[in-house]
Order: C-alpha cells, then sequence, then structure tokens
C-alpha cells in the first residue's frame, strides 16, 4: 500500500519515540489526522493552539526528547508562536507543525494567508516548507534533527495537497534522530580549573539545569572542596532541599546567605548555568565557567575561565585533580546562616500563622509537604513563583517546570497537560497565580476531556501580584484598574467543566481541600484565596529600592484617604 507525506511523516515521528501530537485539527490538516488515526501516536485536541505548543514544551523539558504540536492554515498557526517561545528560551526540542492551504493557491491573497515559514523564522532554529513529495522525507529529516541539536523549535509548513500526496520514499537514517550526547571538557581546561581552584579557599559552585545527571559529581565535588552548591531557579529540582550542600537559590527567588556566600567567595565555579541576572553576580574576575554552549561563556559576569563541556564528565576529570580542602569556616559560617533563613521560612508557612487568613506561604508549603515524592511541579509566572518556588521543599526525586527564561503568564497548565499525557499515573500539580490561570483556563477543559488528572493551586489575590511589586519597587502607586479584577468561583468553573472544584479561604479550609483534591480521579481545582498584600522575602534589597517602596506606600495611602 503506498504511502503518502502524511503518512511519512507520522510514521517517522512514531519510530522516534513520539507518543502524542497535541492541536486543533482543520481543513489543511485533515491528511495529517487521517495519518495519525492510523497510528499508535496519540492525538490531544486542544481548546486553543497555545495551550497546544506549551503541552508539547512541557513534554520536552521534562524527557529532553522531541515533542509535537499542531495548528492549521493562518490564525490556527499563528497561536502556537507564543507557546513555542517556551521550547525556543528553554531549548527543549519540540516541532510544530503548520497546515496550510493547497499550492495552486498560493500567491493570490487567499482566506488565512499567511507566510508561515516568515512567522516562525525568530522562534524557530528551522523552518521550512515541504513543496514536493520528493524533498518530504530529507526536509522532515533535517527539521527533526535541527530540533535535537539546538536543541529547540524547528517547525515545517505543510500544504494540504502535498500532504495527501503519495510519498516519494521515507525518512532515512532514522537511527541518528537523538538528544545530543555528552562531552567532556579538554584536558587543559580541566588542568587550568583545578589549578585555579587548588590556589584559592573559599568557593562556591553554582548549579544550573545543566547539571542534570552530575548530582553525584557535584555532591563529591562539593565534599572535597568544602565548597557550598547553589543553584538557579531552574537547577532547583537536582537535590533535595534539606541535602546539607545544598544551600538554596541566587536572586529573588533565592535566599541571602548564598547571595552574600556568592559575594563573598573567592572562587564561583558556574556549572551549566547562563543565569541572567548578572546583577546578583560576582562583579570581579573571579568566576569559572563550564557550559556544553560556548557562546554562553562569559556573558553575565566577569570570567576568568570558560570550559565547554558536559557537567557530569567535565566534573568527574576535575575531581581527580583538585585536592582537598581542609579550612572549613567558609563551609560552616554558610550553613549557619541557611538554617537560619530557613527557619524564618518555616514561621512565615506555619499553618498556624493566622486562622483566619490565609498566606500564600502557607499553601506553597501545604503542597509541598502533601506532594508525592516524585511529584511534577508546573509553575506559573508572576508573584505566584515566588510563593512556590521559595517554599517548595523538593525531594530530589521531584520535577520542577516553569516558564524559566521567557518568563510567560498563562504557562504552567499547558505544562502540565503535556506531562500528565506524557505519564498518566504521575502526580502533576500546576502552581498558577489568578492572572495566569485567566489567560488560558481553557485548558481546564483539554484535561478534563483527556482525562489529565492535573491538579491545579490557584493563588487567588484579585490582581497581578508581581505588577504591583514591579511599580513600588520603583515608587509608583500601582494602577489598580489595570491589575486588580473580580474573578468567577474557581471551584464551581471546575466543576461546571466535569472536574471536581474545591475552595479554600483559611488554612483550615485548605487542610481539607488539598488531600482531597490530591486523591480524587481526574483534574481538580483548588481555589486558595490568599492575602493580597503579602509581601515577599527579598535577599538583596537597596536602599534606594527601600526609599521607593517606602514613598509608593505613602502615595496609596494617600490616594486611599483623598479617594484619588
Amino acid at each position: 500500500m503506498s504511502k503518502t507525506v502524511a503518512d511519512v511523516l507520522v510514521g517517522a515521528l512514531e519510530q522516534i519515540g513520539v507518543k502524542h501530537i497535541f492541536g486543533l485539527i482543520g481543513d489543511s490538516l485533515n491528511p495529517l489526522a487521517d495519518a495519525v488515526r492510523r497510528s499508535k501516536v496519540e492525538w490531544i485536541g486542544v481548546r486553543h493552539e497555545e495551550g497546544a505548543a506549551l503541552a508539547a514544551a512541557g513534554q520536552a523539558k521534562l524527557t529532553g526528547q522531541l515533542a509535537v504540536c499542531a495548528g492549521t492554515t493562518g490564525p490556527g498557526s499563528n497561536h502556537l508562536v507564543a507557546g513555542l517561545y517556551e521550547a525556543c528560551r528553554d531549548h527543549a526540542p519540540v516541532l510544530a507543525l503548520s497546515g496550510d492551504m493547497p499550492r495552486k493557491f498560493h500567491g493570490t491573497d487567499y482566506i488565512q494567508t499567511t507566510e508561515p515559514d516568515l512567522l516562525f523564522r525568530d522562534v524557530s532554529l528551522y523552518t521550512e516548507t515541504i513543496a514536493t513529495p520528493a524533498q518530504a522525507g530529507a526536509v522532515i529529516h533535517q527539521a527533526i534533527a535541527a530540533a535535537y541539536a539546538g536543541p529547540g523549535v524547528a517547525h515545517l509548513t505543510l500544504p494540504q495537497d502535498v500532504l495527501a500526496t503519495t510519498a516519494e520514499g521515507g525518512v532515512a537514517s532514522i537511527a541518528t534522530l537523538q538528544p545530543r550526547p555528552e562531552f567532556a571538557a579538554n584536558e587543559q581546561d580541566v588542568a587550568e580549573m583545578a589549578r585555579r581552584i587548588d590556589a584559592v579557599d573559599r568557593i562556591v559552585i553554582m548549579c544550573g539545569a545543566g547539571c542534570r545527571g552530575a548530582t553525584e559529581e557535584l555532591r563529591k565535588l562539593s565534599d572535597r572542596l568544602k565548597a557550598p552548591l547553589v543553584h538557579s531557579l531552574r537547577g532547583k529540582e537536582l537535590m533535595a532541599y534539606d541535602d546539607p550542600r545544598w544551600m538554596g537559590g541566587l536572586g529573588i527567588i533565592g535566599t541571602k546567605p548564598v547571595y552574600e556566600a556568592v559575594q563573598d567567595c573567592e572562587l564561583l565555579l558556574m556549572v551549566g548555568t547562563d543565569y541572567p541576572y548578572s546583577n546578583f553576580l560576582p562583579d570581579k574576575d573571579k568566576v569559572i565557567q563550564v557550559d556544553v554552549r560556548p557562546h554562553v561563556l562569559g556573558r553575565r559576569a566577569p570570567t576568568t575561565l570558560g570550559v565547554t563541556g558536559s557537567a557530569r564528565p567535565t566534573l568527574a576529570l576535575l575531581l581527580g585533580k583538585v585536592a582537598p580542602k581542609i579550612d572549613g569556616r567558609f563551609w560552616d559560617r554558610v550553613t549557619r546562616e541557611r538554617r537560619k533563613w530557613d527557619e524564618m521560612l518555616d514561621k512565615q508557612a506555619d499553618l498556624r500563622r493566622s486562622k483566619d487568613n490565609l498566606h500564600p506561604q502557607v499553601v506553597a508549603r501545604a503542597v509541598s509537604d502533601l506532594a508525592h515524592p516524585d511529584a511534577v511541579f508546573a509553575l506559573d509566572t508572576g508573584l505566584n513563583t515566588l510563593w512556590s518556588a521559595n517554599w517548595i521543599r523538593q525531594t530530589g526525586s521531584q520535577r520542577i517546570l516553569g516558564s524559566f527564561n521567557n518568563a510567560a503568564v498563562g504557562t504552567a497548565l499547558g505544562h502540565a497537560n503535556g506531562v500528565q499525557a506524557l505519564e498518566r499515573s504521575r502526580q502533576v500539580i500546576a502552581l498558577i497565580g489568578d492572572g495566569g490561570f485567566n489567560m488560558l483556563m481553557g485548558e481546564f477543559l483539554t484535561a478534563v476531556q483527556h482525562k489529565l488528572a492535573v491538579k491545579i493551586v490557584i493563588y487567588n489575590n484579585s490582581s497581578l501580584g508581581l505588577i504591583r511589586l514591579e511599580a513600588e519597587s520603583v515608587g509608583l502607586v500601582p494602577f489598580r484598574r489595570a491589575i486588580e479584577f473580580p474573578n468567577p468561583d474557581f471551584a464551581a468553573l471546575a466543576r461546571a467543566c466535569g472536574g471536581h472544584g474545591f475552595l479554600a479561604r483559611t488554612p483550615a479550609e485548605l487542610m481539607s481541600a488539598l488531600p482531597e483534591a490530591f486523591a480524587t480521579e481526574g483534574p481538580a481545582i483548588v481555589d486558595a484565596v490568599v492575602l493580597a498584600d503579602e509581601m515577599p522575602n527579598v535577599p538583596h534589597v537597596d536602599l534606594e529600592q527601600v526609599g521607593h517602596f517606602a514613598l509608593a506606600k505613602i502615595k496609596e495611602a494617600v490616594l486611599a484617604v483623598t479617594g484619588g
């Protein structure tokens, strides 16, 4: 039986292990849908194409394996773009498919006309139209290879008539389509690292997402050098929060002891991280950076040595060359300060802090304490990120996903749906602000339809909390009409959609709602109505920012009295 171009595409995806295609069907994708129907690949129909791209990005971020999303002609494909920036900015391999009108209509200003290859150029490492059956196999191979090589987004435009045409051959060299392998740094660079490390006493090792798979080497290196391990937000999941080496995060989503340790150390070894917030990094030449991407070396902080290599094999080589440290005073001081900081966080998350009001820290810690040891947390962007990231006590076996480099609001539910589709029995918890949930709440219907048992916890403060904080940090009065809004009853909404809904306004109600929501079959929403004016802990605030906050609060008080 002859195969169409659509059959060849779907067959190649099936061969490399793709389990799902997320998308909204349309006439230009009908040949693709017919090929999927006859394959082992599952089509998961979403409510909005951005949700499809986010679901694919969530899968790819979790696994490092190719994930796929699709949109139909014109607006359908256009909607993919915003979600694809998640995979683009967090370097996750995703293949995006755009249905297109038959070729005979090209150039005639036909309905829903777009130029997808132009539109997707910024978000994609590779974008191409399959214009003839003869080129299909080669172009499909090239797109998947590009997504893995980045890793990042590859995009194909699929004219309907070409998809339905008999293919001229298949996709060759399928075995080459896989994630790029690890590689060690060269011996000269490793020897130079060791020389510089041996020359100093106070060392901090900063760990990013690129350290996945290297936790044992990091522990050994930390012990040998008496060097605290600190992390970026993407690196938080790598080790259990109570590992004595794992001191906490750097930056706004981090701790004061870590900031002070990074500033006070004689050498900061950055491994697998392109941490973007330079104001938290040293401003002196005391950084060594190790990364698989040579173009990121030295661009965030003054760097004395840049080393190209994967974390695990490079650190394994380094362990054989560095001498053990004897002086543990720096380690002991950071450890003491870390314990004090943790005690403060514990007090702020204590259920007894208030019996009538629900503090957001209490919500995050309760979710963390009740989550399964291997749960996946999908964090949204906003003030809710600070609550979740600072108060979740990860086990080291849990995963934490988020919009780490794109920093987009409204991403968590899409990520959660993608992950839950991949691992139906694994607990997946999305922690979302009400502003983010309002953006793509329709994707809860996707979860209901496809029996994706995601658990959604909404920090409901009826405002865009981070926007308020950002305005106050520069001395401005928040524009209330722009950032405050009424919300529906999210618990009732969940039930109306066919899921489960729970409302919590107090700690007692929260501790009743969360266990029931987590135990129930199918998707569920916990609407946690939290205090709107809660201030986060900021590890490093200069005097100018303190003055700005004070000025903004005075202005707000005056306007409240005058009715301005």
